[in-house]
C-alpha cells in the first residue's frame, strides 16, 4: 500500500525540516508524479496540490485502485493544462501515505512505524517539503500553482510563504482557516479512527488487522460534506437498495446507504488511518491570518506581482463562496491581481473535480493569459 509506483525523491538529507511544532525530521522521502517536459529557461512547471483525500496520481492510474488520475480530465496533452507546453509535478503531501514521509514510514530513531510518535504537521510544513522538492527538481520559479480544497489551502501557503517563487495561482473551493464547523466534522472522523479496537492507539503496523472500520465511518462522514443535499437527493432520493420494501433491519435499504458503504470500504484499500488523522489536524490548525494579527490582507501583500484565480461553487457548504470571497478580498486589498467566480453548480464541494464547463472555460482564459504574460505563448 504504501510503496507507490514512480518517482520517490530524498530530501533534507544534509539539514532538518523544522516544522511549524519546533521538532525536526529528517530525511523526509517524496512520493511524486511528472508530466512533461522542463523547458530550456526552466519557466513551465505546474505545481499541482492534491486534497485531503488525493494524492501525487493526479494525471496517470493510480496503482492500486487502478482508476484514472483523479484530475486527468484537467491535465494531459492537449487538454487544460497541457502537458505538451507545461511540465506539471504532483507530489504526495508530508503525513500522506503513498510514497511521503508518515506515520506509516519508519522511525530512525526507533527501527519501526512512527505511529503517533510522528509529529504534529501544518499545511505550511506540507509546503515546505514541496519547495524542497522544487530545488532538488532544478525548479526555482513556479509558472503556476493550482489545488482545490486542501490543495487550495496549500496554495495560499504559497502565497504567503514562497511568493517569489510564483508567476500565478488557482485556488477553487478552499478557505483560509478551519471554522468551528469543519474542525467538529474532522474530529467526528478522527474519534472514528481512534474508537476503532484495531487502532491500538496507532500501533497497528504489524498487527494482523488495521481499524478499517473507523477510517471507513470516517470517510462516509466525510464524504457527506462533499455533496450538496440537491445532488443527494438527485442521485439517491429514497431509492432502495436491490429491493422492493424495506427490510426492517440496518442492512443498507437504501440506495444512499449503499453508495456510503462503498466509499468507506473502498478508502481504506488506499489510504492509511494514522495519516488521516495527521492530514486532518493540519487542515484544522490552517489559519493563515492569526499569523498576521488577523489582517488575511496583510499575508498577501508580499504577493502583490501574483496574477491569481479564486472559484467558488454556489452550492458547496463545506467551503462556502463567502470563505473563498474573502480570500479573493484579502487579496485586492493587497494589491493582489485577483479573479473570483461562484459558479453555479448542483454538486457540492466536490464540483471542482467533476466536469462543470463554466468553471473550465474561466480557468482556460486564466491559464491562457497567464501564459501570455509569462512569455510562454506568442
Amino acid at each position: 500500500m504504501h510503496k507507490p509506483e514512480g518517482h520517490t525523491a530524498r530530501l533534507f538529507d544534509d539539514r532538518c525540516l523544522t516544522l511549524d511544532s519546533g521538532a525536526q525530521l529528517s530525511p523526509v522521502s517524496v512520493g511524486y508524479e511528472l508530466y512533461g517536459t522542463l523547458n530550456e529557461t526552466r519557466s513551465n512547471a505546474v505545481l499541482i496540490c492534491h486534497a485531503l483525500t488525493g494524492d501525487q496520481y493526479v494525471a496517470s492510474t493510480h496503482p492500486i485502485t487502478g482508476k484514472p488520475g483523479w484530475w486527468e480530465r484537467l491535465i494531459g496533452p492537449g487538454k487544460l493544462i497541457d502537458t505538451n507546453k507545461y511540465f506539471v509535478i504532483c507530489s504526495n503531501v508530508l503525513g500522506g501515505c503513498l510514497g511521503t514521509t508518515g506515520p506509516w514510514q519508519e522511525n530512525p530513531a526507533t527501527g519501526t512505524p512512527w505511529g503517533l510518535d510522528f509529529p504534529v504537521i501544518t499545511i505550511r510544513d506540507m509546503v515546505r517539503v514541496q519547495a524542497e522538492l522544487l530545488d532538488h527538481l532544478g525548479v526555482g520559479e513556479l509558472f503556476m500553482v493550482v489545488g482545490g480544497s486542501m490543495g487550495g489551502m496549500q496554495v495560499l501557503e504559497w502565497l504567503t510563504t514562497y511568493p517569489e517563487r510564483l508567476h500565478s495561482s488557482i485556488v477553487l473551493a478552499s478557505a483560509a482557516r478551519h471554522t468551528a464547523q469543519n474542525i467538529a466534522f474532522h474530529e467526528v472522523g478522527r474519534q472514528a479512527v481512534m474508537a476503532d479496537p484495531n487502532w491500538h492507539s496507532g500501533a497497528y503496523y504489524d498487527k494482523d488487522s488495521k481499524p478499517d472500520k473507523g477510517l471507513s465511518v470516517a470517510r462516509m462522514t466525510a464524504h457527506i460534506t462533499y455533496l450538496s443535499e440537491d445532488a443527494l437527493t438527485k442521485k439517491f432520493g429514497r431509492n432502495l437498495q436491490a429491493r422492493e420494501a424495506v427490510s426492517f433491519g440496518f442492512d443498507a435499504d437504501f440506495q444512499v446507504e449503499s453508495y456510503l458503504r462503498h466509499q468507506g470500504s473502498a478508502f481504506v484499500d488506499r489510504f492509511d488511518a494514522n495519516s488521516y488523522l495527521y492530514i486532518t489536524r493540519a487542515m484544522d490548525y490552517l489559519d493563515i491570518a492569526r499569523r498576521y494579527d488577523g489582517r488575511l490582507a496583510d499575508a498577501f501583500k508580499a504577493a502583490a506581482h501574483v496574477r491569481c484565480c479564486v472559484i467558488s461553487f454556489s452550492s458547496d457548504w463545506l467551503y462556502p463562496t463567502s470563505e473563498n470571497k474573502s480570500i479573493a478580498h484579502a487579496m485586492n486589498a493587497a494589491g493582489v491581481r485577483v479573479s473570483f467566480a461562484e459558479i453555479e453548480s448542483p454538486h457540492g464541494h466536490d464540483a471542482f473535480l467533476l466536469d462543470e464547463p463554466e468553471m473550465d472555460q474561466m480557468l482556460a482564459g486564466f491559464v491562457s493569459a497567464a501564459a501570455l504574460s509569462r512569455g510562454l505563448v506568442s
